[in-house]
């Protein structure tokens, strides 16, 4: 492969047919660190789609990171709710108070000390010193690597291949504006570089991958086996008191949910807890999937006592503002209860 000669395709290319995204900006145009470290932060598994109208939503509420630094905590994660990976939210939280606190409201431009800021590892770091403050740094998020591997025609799975991914990806990155050719290889894996179905006969590196020369474009990368998830069960429980008012508690910060609102509920285990003593059965069952694990949920209902079992929870008549996930909006859908 000619280094030069695929750098100026796919700069080319990416002049022309780049995304147009609310936290980019155009060639040759300084990119805002605070809005590029706030969209690599949420799309850290997540989807360009969903990102969006919480980006806006965001950056309009909260357009600088000294705003950001000075809300409470709640109302971020409430803002947060639905995006999943709540400990993005507690770290971005941090993060903005040790930006605004420590760096006078100015993130740091090299990666080492990004990587020393909460929430911020390598990727991420790389990221923001390429696309905000244009430095020569390699950026490998699950696009580039597909990328990368096509290119170099890989019967390696991506997850065991990491150190030659990098290494065709540093090779690949250019001294002349890394930010931009950054932003141009993940938005041709988005794009052209598809996980199913690439779109090789309009890629600007056709001529440069192997997998495309070899026919094996379609077949690349190789999936390794996945383990099966593991099943959880718990109790979730809808408690009224005598005005209507529902039991919310609120998950502690470290930990799955940290922080978050949501029905009190048992552990979750690999067997069903026992329920509370008192409490009946619903007969409503909730299924969620977590990254590394399914849930099971049995809803019970129970009289206001049982509120004593849960010493962060209290009673409320509105969920408006509460960092509620999509875990117990379900469950509350499940029960009719409000929304």
């Amino acid at each position: 492969m000619k280094i030069s000669a695929a750098q100026t395709a796919l700069l080319t290319w990416y002049d022309t047919h780049g995304r147009d995204l609310p936290w980019r900006c155009k060639s040759g145009v300084v990119a805002d660190p605070y809005r590029v470290w706030l969209s690599e932060i949420m799309l850290q598994q997540t989807t360009v789609a969903t990102v969006i109208p919480y980006f806006e939503a965001f950056v309009a509420r909260w357009p600088q990171v000294a705003d950001l630094a000075a809300a409470p905590l709640e109302d971020v994660l409430a803002a947060w709710a639905g995006l999943g990976y709540y400990s993005r939210a507690r770290n971005l939280h941090a993060c903005a108070q040790t930006v605004a606190g420590q760096f006078g409201g100015h993130f740091p431009s090299q990666e080492d000390d990004l990587r020393q800021l909460p929430g911020i590892g390598p990727y991420t770091a790389a990221a923001i010193a390429a696309i905000a403050f244009g430095r020569v740094a390699v950026v490998v998020d699950g696009n580039v690597a597909r990328v990368m591997t096509r290119l170099h025609a890989s019967p390696v799975p991506l997850r065991d291949n990491g150190a030659a991914i990098r290494q065709w990806a540093t090779a690949l990155t250019p001294q002349h504006r890394p930010g931009d050719h950054a932003q141009a290889v993940m938005d041709l894996g988005a794009t052209l570089c598809r996980p199913t179905a690439p779109a090789c006969g309009v890629c600007p590196l056709r001529g440069h991958c192997q997998a495309q020369a070899k026919g094996l474009a379609r077949a690349l990368p190789i999936k390794a086996e996945k383990p099966p998830k593991a099943t959880r069960y718990g109790q979730a429980y809808l408690i009224e008191d005598s005005n209507g008012a529902l039991l919310i508690d609120q998950r502690p910060l470290k930990g799955l949910l940290g922080g978050m609102h949501g029905l009190p509920t048992s552990s979750w285990l690999d067997d069903l807890p026992a329920p509370l003593a008192g409490s009946q059965d619903l007969d409503l069952i909730v299924r969620h999937t977590f990254t590394h694990f399914h849930l099971v949920l049995h809803l019970r209902g129970g009289t206001p006592d049982l509120a004593r079992h849960f010493p962060n929870a209290r009673f409320v008549t509105s969920l408006q503002g509460l960092a509620l996930p999509s875990l117990f909006k379900k469950a509350l859908k499940k029960a009719n209860g409000p929304l």
